[in-house]
């Protein structure tokens, strides 16, 4: 004897896609923390530092001068431009 309930296939089939997407999002994250421990490990040193410092945040040494070039199609937002400005 075999029973047959549309509605609980079409419900399984919901959360099966809602569960390979919340496994999608596991693996995604988890590559993320990975990457952020890895940059962690190296932040310890202070000449790391120093570069990750000069790099996303533009900073610079009070004998140095910094020129930032744009091109066409660059990323950078106005409100980033406008913070290096000052």
């Amino acid at each position: 004897m075999l029973f047959l309930d549309n509605t609980s296939y079409m419900d399984h089939r919901v959360l099966n896609k809602q569960l390979d997407g919340l496994e999608d999002n596991k693996k995604y994250y988890q590559d993320e923390i990975r990457k952020d421990e890895e940059n962690i490990k190296l932040l310890k040193n202070p000449d790391q530092i120093e570069k990750y410092a000069r790099e996303k945040y533009y900073m610079k040494r009070d004998s140095e001068d910094i020129y930032i070039i744009e091109f066409e199609g660059d990323s950078i937002t106005d409100e980033q431009s406008k913070s290096k400005s000052l």
